[in-house]
């Protein structure tokens, strides 16, 4: 059975910031391909789950939390390999302090 891509409602709020921040600050336009491109990119997961880094950030989770980067954007995600689903937990922008992913959600 193929791995599934599954946003958590966390992730889905940052991304409706990202596209109103960029909505607001420059166009729909360059808001739309902006996000696109962060949701397109997880895609790549489905064949090889493992790809991204490890978040040191938060090794101290039960889960085991990896990343992509997209642009500025750290895409959190976990892998849970019985329910062969890849779970997107947030979408962090790099330009913040590293230890804000440390964030509750």
């Amino acid at each position: 059975m193929a791995f599934k891509i599954i946003w958590s409602e966390f992730s889905e709020a940052q991304l409706d910031k990202i596209y109103d921040y960029y909505k607001e600050k420059v166009n729909s336009k360059v808001a739309t391909k902006l996000i696109s491109g962060i949701i397109e990119e997880p895609n790549k997961l489905l064949k090889m789950p493992y790809l991204g880094q490890e978040e040191e950030f938060l090794q101290d989770r039960n889960s085991k939390y990896h990343y992509l980067v997209f642009k500025n954007y750290k895409i959190i995600y976990t892998v849970e390999e019985e329910s062969r689903l890849i779970k997107i937990a947030d979408v962090f922008d790099t330009r913040q302090n590293p230890k804000k992913l440390k964030r509750t959600k």
